[in-house]
């Protein structure tokens, strides 16, 4: 069966069976490697599904946990405004309720003078204390302040207040605790003075006099001194 017979020559039959094993062998290389094709078209498919529903699967989870996490942030947001909002009340609550006014009774005045004698033509200093005698805080409009008012010694003439030629300030409510003092001064010209500044002003001579500190109709006790030539 090897050796060709026929009428041809023999290299004529051994190039057709060459030619026929040639188409033999590309027709299998053919099949085969469409069948590889097809096996693994199938795997990539079945890659490309399972990694579509990787991808889904992690998609998924990172949602639900930036759900979770927007969830949380919001609930501490809230958690704070209300916990502000809680608070607002708890400082209006705990405001200190504003002080009753000082009454007279309430109050009372020291005067001071700055030495016990000075010469005619000095300017006496005179200073005042006043303090909140009660066992609570008040308040009291003290812009005018305390006037101070300078008598004979036996106090039968006014010679000077320093409310005379001064007009009363604007008004300046401040409170006082229990026991709290405010200070004031003043001075005198050591002339005489009348109510909204009438009359001439006359140099007051050489004597024995007294002061008095005055804030409403709360007096103080009287404090001498004197004026030397």
């Amino acid at each position: 069966m090897l050796e060709p017979n026929g009428p041809l020559p023999p290299e004529i039959y051994w190039r057709r069976r060459a030619l026929a094993i040639g188409v033999i062998v590309v027709a299998l290389a053919i099949v085969i490697w469409l069948v590889t094709m097809v096996a693994r078209g199938g795997d990539s498919s079945g890659d490309n599904a399972a990694a579509t529903t990787t991808s889904a699967t992690t998609s998924s989870a990172e949602s639900s946990t930036s759900a979770t996490e927007s969830s949380s942030t919001t609930a501490t947001s809230g958690s704070a405004t209300s916990s502000a909002t809680s608070g607002a009340p708890a400082s209006s609550t705990a405001a200190q309720p504003a002080a009753e006014p000082c009454g007279d009774q309430s109050l009372a005045l020291k005067v001071t003078v700055g030495q016990p004698t000075y010469r005619v033509g000095d300017q006496p200093a005179f200073g005042t204390v006043i303090t909140n005698i009660s066992s609570a805080a008040c308040s009291r409009d003290l812009g005018p302040g305390p006037q101070f008012l300078v008598y004979t010694l036996d106090g039968q003439r006014r010679l000077w207040a320093s409310n005379d030629c001064n007009p009363d300030g604007p008004p300046e409510v401040k409170t006082l605790k229990a026991g709290e003092q405010l200070s004031y001064k003043g001075t005198w010209f050591g002339t005489t003075s009348q109510p909204e500044c009438a009359g001439e002003r006359l140099q007051v001579p050489a004597g024995a006099y007294m002061v008095v500190a005055q804030l409403g109709a709360v007096r103080s006790a009287a404090e001498p001194f004197n004026l030397a030539d």
